[in-house]
């Protein structure tokens, strides 16, 4: 079975841009958000992947399957990127992508990568982007099994987290983000 969820190399990517965020079918490699974040000015990139297990609690997994609103995911990657800057002062650039549809064993779902002159920031800023991610973005995700130990769709304990900050923040009447 041939799976094709890694993009071909792509030449879009503009030198002026800070980020890059991408929410689809396909991904690009984590070689390409290395190559996008890379700066002369920068000493470090620190970089996730973050792949399917073959098994949760005893059962074997086959593919993780994604769902999203696309324009809704993009907008608070973009939105967390931004947060992340503030927070790191010293991060130069940020690349963030997640799979939509299935994504089999072994192949990574979401890529992460940033760079900063100095390690400390874009590793903080890697660990940050990935708990925020799982926190605000609105990606669902189903665990399929294999036989007929059937799917269950995964509930991030993050998301759970985060849905009690968001209602908090509405009844006091702040801005939701």
């Amino acid at each position: 079975m041939s799976h094709s969820l890694l993009s071909p190399p792509s030449t879009s990517f503009k030198s002026n841009e800070r980020y890059f965020i991408r929410v689809s079918e396909q991904l690009p490699s984590l070689e390409e958000c290395s190559q996008f974040v890379s700066d002369a000015s920068c000493g470090a990139i620190a970089t996730f992947a973050g792949t399917t297990r073959d098994n949760f609690q005893g059962k074997k997994v086959t593919q993780l399957s994604y769902e999203g609103y696309v324009p809704m995911a993009e907008k608070e990657l973009r939105g967390i990127c931004d947060d992340a800057c503030e927070k790191f002062s010293g991060i130069h650039k940020i690349a963030a992508v997640h799979i939509l549809g299935d994504c089999p064993v072994g192949f990574p779902s979401v890529i992460l990568a940033c760079s900063s002159p100095h390690r400390r920031e874009s590793i903080h800023c890697v660990e940050y982007l990935i708990d925020a991610l799982k926190a605000r973005v609105p990606i669902w995700k189903r665990e399929c099994y294999e036989g007929d130990n059937g799917s269950v769709w995964k509930e991030n304990i993050e998301w759970k987290e985060g849905r009690q900050e968001r209602v908090m923040i509405k009844d006091e009447g702040s801005k939701v983000t």
